[in-house]
C-alpha cells in the first residue's frame, strides 16, 4: 500500500468524525481472460433467460478485443483518482473497491470491510442516470452481499444519488464535441451538415417508463431515464455552442441508443444508433459525431458497439465518423465524485443545478426505480425507511 491509499489508511481513525467508515465505489466488472467471458456473461444475465447462443454471440465482441474488457482496469483508475482527490481534500476515508458481476466482488469487498471494522459505507456506482438496472439494482447487489456475508444490521451502505447533472460529468462531453466539430469544421463540413449523435444504452421501454420516482412525477413517457439524458444532452449542446464561435448553422443533435439485448418480442428504447446514422445519411448529413453520454468509462460497449459496429455503419453510408471520449478519469469528473461524497459528510457546498429538471434529493426516494420482475431486498439511499424495512425483513 503506497501514495493516497497509504495515506487514507494512516489517518483511517480520523474517520469518527465523518458519518461513514469509507467509501464504496461499486463497478460493473468484466472478464479478465478469454475463459472469464462466458462465466461473466452468464452472471450478467443470470435468472433472465438468455439462450446461450445469444451469450456466445456478445463474447465474440470480447473475444475480438483479445478476451479482455478495459472495464476493470478503467473502474480501478477511476478508484485510485478518487482516493488521491479525497485525501487532498482532508477526507480521511478510504476508497474501496467491488464489482456486480466480476472480481473484486462485492461480497468479498463487503466481508474485508466489515472483518476490518468498517460498518458504514457511503457507495458511488458507476452509472450516472436513475433506472433499475443503473440505480436499484445495485442497491438489491449491496442487501444481498450484506444477507449473504451475515452483515446485514451490523453493515450499512448509503449510496449517493445519480450524478448525470454534475457539470464534472457533463463538461468533458463537451470539450469532445467542441474539438470534434471545429475538426469537421476544418474538413470542409458546415454545422447543417454534421449530425450530433448522443448515445446511452438502450433498456426496456416498461423498465424506462419506471425510471425514477412516481412521487416527483417521473414515471410514464420514458421516465427519469430518458428525461434526464436528454437535459444531459441539452446542456451539452449549449455548451459546445458557446465553444465553438461563427458556427455558421444550426447545431443539429438528438438522442439515440445503443446496446440493446434482450427478447425480439420486448419493446426497448428507441432509435438504435445504427438506424439514426442511416436517415442522416438520407437525410443529406456528410458527419456525425457519436457522444456516448451515458456511459462514464471506454468499455467493450462504447469501444464494440460504436468504434467498430457504428464506425462500420457510418463508413458504408458515406459519413465522416467521430466519437467523443467519454470521462473515464478526467479531473473535473474525480471532482465532482468527490463533490457528492463531500456533500454526505458535511464537507460540501451546496449542489449548483444546471440543468432544466426539478431538483432532486440528496438521495434514492422510497421506491423509485422499481425492479420490473418484483420487490426484493435493497440497502438505502439515505436512511429511507421503507428500503431499510424490506432489507431488515429479508431472508436468506
Amino acid at each position: 500500500m503506497s501514495g493516497p491509499e497509504a495515506a487514507a489508511a494512516a489517518t483511517v481513525s480520523a474517520a469518527s468524525e465523518f458519518p461513514y467508515d469509507a467509501v464504496l465505489l461499486a463497478g460493473f466488472g468484466g472478464p479478465e481472460k478469454p475463459a472469464d467471458v462466458l462465466p461473466f456473461l452468464r452472471n450478467v444475465t443470470a435468472a433472465r433467460g438468455v439462450p446461450e447462443e445469444r451469450l456466445a454471440e456478445v463474447g465474440r465482441h470480447y473475444e475480438a478485443l483479445g478476451g479482455v474488457s478495459p472495464i476493470n482496469e478503467q473502474t480501478d483508475a477511476l478508484r485510485t483518482a478518487l482516493q488521491t482527490e479525497l485525501v487532498d481534500r482532508g477526507i480521511a476515508l478510504p476508497v474501496l473497491w467491488g464489482n456486480r458481476n466480476w472480481n473484486p466482488y462485492l461480497i468479498d469487498t463487503l466481508r474485508e470491510a466489515r472483518d476490518s471494522g468498517r460498518h458504514r459505507l457511503l457507495a458511488v456506482t458507476t452509472s450516472a442516470y436513475s433506472s433499475y438496472s443503473s440505480c436499484r439494482q445495485y442497491r438489491e447487489n449491496f442487501a444481498a452481499a450484506l444477507i449473504e456475508t451475515d452483515a446485514l444490521g451490523t453493515v450499512s451502505i448509503d449510496k449517493v444519488r445519480p450524478y448525470f447533472d454534475q457539470p464534472g460529468f457533463l463538461d468533458p462531453f463537451a470539450d469532445g464535441v467542441a474539438q470534434a466539430l471545429r475538426e469537421a469544421l476544418a474538413g470542409g463540413l458546415t454545422a447543417d451538415e454534421v449530425q450530433i449523435i448522443f448515445t446511452t444504452h438502450s433498456i426496456p421501454t416498461a423498465m424506462a417508463d419506471t425510471s425514477g420516482s412516481a412521487t416527483l412525477g417521473e414515471h410514464g413517457n420514458g421516465g427519469a431515464y430518458v428525461a434526464q439524458h436528454l437535459a444531459a444532452a441539452r446542456y451539452v449542446a449549449e455548451q459546445v455552442a458557446d465553444r465553438v464561435p461563427h458556427l455558421g448553422g444550426e447545431l443539429n443533435w438528438q438522442l439515440a441508443y445503443q446496446s440493446r439485448s434482450g427478447s425480439p418480442s420486448t419493446p426497448w428504447l428507441e432509435p438504435d444508433v445504427n438506424d439514426v446514422l442511416a436517415e442522416q445519411a438520407a437525410a443529406g448529413a456528410r458527419g456525425v459525431i457519436v457522444v456516448p453520454i451515458g456511459f462514464v468509462s471506454d468499455h467493450v460497449e462504447v469501444i464494440w458497439d460504436l468504434d467498430r459496429e457504428a464506425a462500420d455503419t457510418a463508413g458504408d453510408l458515406g459519413l465522416r465518423f467521430w466519437r467523443v471520449p467519454t470521462p473515464g478519469t478526467d479531473p473535473r469528473f474525480v471532482s465532482a465524485l468527490a463533490d457528492l461524497i463531500a456533500g454526505r459528510v458535511g464537507r460540501g457546498l451546496p449542489h449548483e443545478a444546471v440543468l432544466d429538471l426539478p431538483a432532486r434529493p440528496l438521495a434514492c426516494a422510497p421506491g423509485c426505480c422499481a425492479n420490473p420482475r418484483g420487490v426484493r431486498p435493497t440497502t438505502s439511499g439515505q436512511d429511507s425507511a421503507d428500503d431499510v424495512a424490506v432489507a431488515g425483513g429479508a431472508s436468506r
